[in-house]
């Protein structure tokens, strides 16, 4: 990484260096559903999710993809100087299609002025090869990305969060994409119940074995109309305090690779639906404050991926 950039490699200084302008993703609700809700697993979701997804603030539904991206873009324009747009296929699982309509909706996107990619968000049971195979086809079209929600590598966690699938289903998700020369971003949760310092940090090992392109990482946040909300309403489940979390993200950045691109480092569940914790609305003041705390540690993503004594807990 160049020192005059962040501490950690950025999915944004990646874009501008591939397309040589600012970049934007623009997260767009195609109307899928998941095998988690639609009763093929169960009907009632993974506890975080809410009732149009997970991470699916301020979409327009109503509208096609193409003007859903036109609106995006022109939000984007105006937030962000944007001169570019990634077309972000985010609420629930965006491969549990039949190929047909993946093929009609990805294309429609593409056909969209100024989008250069595509990022496909999705589940790793809902990569069978019909799908893979065209993602594999798109990849050698436009820039793409696979992001798949591992949320945990350990099987209790993800028992906790209802996901009905185990880690060993990831892992075979990630090696079968990335066998097609898919660049892969794996969905992390810091702060889950239970899991120790050193069961967290395990987790950017995992990653670095796995040979991941990309990683998210998101704090638990708690969303109105969740089972994660009514568990926190009684008291049965607790969220991370803002420094806590800060000092975590930088704990996990100093053990992950260093050629791993990092798409995010905090997440909220917008204004209207957020229950906690609040401060995660703050987005910027999270990010300057892991910027503060790498700089006075004087470290980088991966300075201490060399570390043996770094998963043990204190």
């Amino acid at each position: 990484m160049n020192s005059t950039l962040k501490r950690y490699n950025k999915l944004s200084d990646e874009l501008k260096r591939v397309f040589g302008c600012k970049v934007q993703r623009i997260s767009v609700d195609a109307g899928f559903t998941c095998p988690n809700r639609d009763g093929t697993l169960d009907s009632n979701g993974c506890i975080f999710c809410g009732e149009h997804g997970s991470g699916s603030t301020g979409i327009r539904r109503d509208l096609t993809i193409s003007a859903q991206l036109e609106d995006g873009k022109e939000i984007m324009r105006r937030k962000y100087r944007a001169e570019k747009f990634i077309a972000y296929f985010q609420a629930y699982s965006n491969t549990y299609a039949d190929v047909t309509r993946l093929r009609g909706l990805f294309s429609e996107a593409l056909t969209v002025s100024d989008i250069v990619g595509l990022i496909v968000a999705t589940r790793p049971d809902c990569l069978p090869e019909e799908a893979l195979d065209y993602l594999q086809e798109l990849n050698d079209q436009t820039y793409l990305w696979l992001e798949i929600g591992m949320q945990s590598i350990h099987d209790r966690s993800l028992t906790f969060l209802n996901r009905r699938h185990d880690h060993a289903c990831s892992v075979q998700a990630i090696q079968r994409a990335a066998n097609r020369g898919l660049k892969v971003c794996a969905h992390i949760i810091l702060g889950l119940p239970g899991e120790t310092r050193g069961e967290i940090l395990a987790m950017a090992a995992e990653l670095n074995r796995l040979g991941i392109d990309g990683v998210k990482l998101h704090l638990l946040h708690v969303v109105k109309g969740t089972q994660l909300a009514d568990m926190y309403c009684r008291g049965e489940v607790k969220v991370l305090c803002r420094d806590d979390y800060a000092g975590l993200v930088c704990d996990f950045l100093e053990f992950l690779d260093p050629r791993i691109l990092v798409h995010r480092l905090t997440g909220d569940g917008g204004h209207e639906s957020l229950v906690a914790p609040l401060w995660s609305l703050k987005k910027f003041e999270i990010l300057n404050l892991i910027d503060a705390e790498m700089a006075r540690r004087g470290t980088r993503q991966g300075s201490k991926t060399a570390d043996p004594k770094g998963f043990q807990n204190p």
